[in-house]
């Protein structure tokens, strides 16, 4: 999906990478910004970042993006592989989509966890009173199931913020941990099924 060239033009080195679009994916390069469209939705995404604006180019062929830049420097070419891998992430999020499974463990207390609106409350944890929220980032959807809680949607970053918030959630403070094992964890990251 993705080709890394590092060229010699009159003795400097210009380093790029080519992302290839798949079919049934469409995207728009508007400078700094970048849509991408495909079978399960479209994420925007706005790579300006005012010290690499000028080294860093972002452009759009027929069938492929291309972030290369003129400089040889270490930083630079690390920006342009974080910004191609971006790229990459989207495609994939359009085409297959990101999940992410939680677990939920418990010993003593039942933990119960529902979904109300763009937050998760988790009841019970520990047998506190009151109930602990987490956030949803962006349009992904959150399943609850008995002992399983399925974090889904098209952007890897939301994905994975949605889950961290919500294991962050269940953090203990003041207590053994080799003890006090309760808590929501991650227990899987994959792309979503066909």
């Amino acid at each position: 999906m993705e080709d890394c060239y590092a060229m010699f033009i009159d003795g400097a080195c210009m380093v790029e990478r080519i992302i290839n679009i798949p079919d049934g994916v469409e995207i728009a390069v508007n400078e700094r910004e970048i849509l991408v469209k495909g079978p399960k939705g479209e994420i925007r995404k706005n790579f300006d970042y005012p010290r690499y604006n000028k080294v860093v180019s972002i452009s759009r062929s027929v069938n492929a993006v291309k972030v290369s830049s003129e400089s040889d420097k270490r930083k630079i070419k690390a920006i342009v592989g974080t910004f191609s891998r971006h790229i990459s992430n989207m495609i994939l999020g359009v085409t297959k989509g990101f999940r992410c499974t939680m677990k939920v463990y418990y010993s003593h207390f039942p933990i119960s966890v529902s979904v109300k609106g763009n937050e998760v409350h988790i009841k019970n944890f520990i047998g506190e009173k009151g109930a602990r929220v987490a956030n949803i980032v962006g349009s992904v959807s959150v399943n609850v199931g008995k002992d399983e809680i399925i974090v889904s949607g098209t952007d890897v970053e939301s994905v994975g913020q949605t889950a961290a918030n919500i294991e962050q959630a269940c953090a203990l403070s003041r207590r053994d941990r080799r003890i006090f094992q309760d808590g929501i964890f991650i227990s899987e990251k994959s792309l979503e099924a066909k």
